[in-house]
């Protein structure tokens, strides 16, 4: 990969990633909505072992990186754990700083749903997963040569149904409302044809 690719690439992969924490911390976490699978499964380790949640999102998360260093290499590897550490940041700087100027929970799900399926989609064209579960869908799209989000939303909403079984099943219903609508996001932004000249560069680039 060129200097100027691999630019490119990490430069989509922060933009990705803040727009990933944008929804997350104005529109979902206020809301206590889970965004996936890995939130999902940090609530049944905080629930059932009383491990603090910021060592059990670690635990899951970094566990979900070996994955990524064997099956998609040590490149997508490294664009997961940037992505990861931007959208953890951008999540904290969000949820400080800012607010959702709604006070209706389902037009917070719609946006916070429309902005984190966007941030996931940008990261997955660039071979990076969002984290936790993403990782394994996006395992799956590479050897199965399917479209990640659809992995992406049967295994979150398994997790979603152990979650919602084990603490309160009021919250499975917008969790999988918004994996639902985040998926179908993922799943049409994934498919559209790479444009040209756009995001690329060439401003800085090209020879004079």
């Amino acid at each position: 990969m060129t200097f100027r690719a691999l630019v490119r690439k990490y430069f989509l992969v922060s933009v990705g990633a803040v727009m990933q924490g944008f929804a997350m911390g104005v529109f979902l976490f206020p809301n206590f909505i889970p965004s996936g699978g890995g939130a999902g499964l940090t609530v049944l380790l905080n629930y059932w072992m009383d491990i603090p949640i910021s060592i059990a999102l670690w635990l899951v998360n970094s566990s979900m990186l070996l994955f990524a260093v064997h099956y998609l290499g040590g490149m997508s590897a490294l664009g997961t754990l940037l992505g990861i550490t931007i959208t953890s940041i951008s999540v904290n700087i969000f949820n400080v700083y800012l607010e959702s100027p709604f006070s209706n929970v389902w037009i917070d799900l719609f946006f916070g749903s429309l902005f984190f399926g966007t941030g996931v989609s940008i990261l997955l064209r660039q071979g990076v997963s969002n984290g936790g579960v993403g990782v394994i869908a996006l395992i799956i799209a590479k050897y199965r040569r399917v479209n990640p989000s659809k992995p992406l939303f049967w295994i979150n909403g398994f997790i979603f149904l152990i979650t919602a079984y084990a603490i309160a099943w009021e919250i499975v219903v917008q969790a999988l409302i918004c994996q639902w609508m985040s998926t179908r996001t993922i799943g049409w932004l994934y498919t559209v044809p790479r444009p040209k000249n756009i995001l690329t560069f060439d401003f800085i680039w090209r020879k004079k």
